[in-house]
């Protein structure tokens, strides 16, 4: 659709359909820079049972200090350069029983709605 088209538009009636919480299945995992943050993100690509197209999901819905928690899976090595113990990552890859980021692929996991309605991982 041409820019000039757009700009003719009005507001239709249907809002967009967001995706419920189901599990889904862990089809790759990529790191991305926050070039505003300085830090890298995990973004993991998953296959939701409701869209053909896979999604991103970043963030985990965790327990910590024995309150559940929503945070983003922030790439933090430790002095050794290992993934940070006790980071939401760290536990993700540790609640799906997976040595390595690349050992989560194939996998299934829960997902849960953050605050904002968003998808995350249920990783409790």
């Amino acid at each position: 659709m041409e820019t000039q088209d757009i700009l003719n538009l009005e507001t239709g009636e249907k809002e967009a359909q967001a995706l419920k919480p189901k599990s889904v299945k862990i089809v790759n995992v990529r790191i991305e820079p926050v070039e505003s943050l300085k830090r890298d993100k995990a973004v993991f690509e998953v296959k939701h049972p409701d869209r053909e197209e896979t999604i991103d999901i970043s963030s985990a819905k965790y327990e910590r200090n024995k309150k559940l928690q929503i945070t983003g899976l922030w790439v933090s090595l430790d002095e050794d350069g290992k993934l940070q113990k006790g980071s939401a990552l760290a536990h993700l890859k540790d609640f799906l029983e997976a040595k390595t980021l690349k050992d989560t692929i194939g996998k299934e996991i829960m997902t849960a709605e953050d605050d904002k309605g968003y998808l995350c991982f249920r990783a409790y």
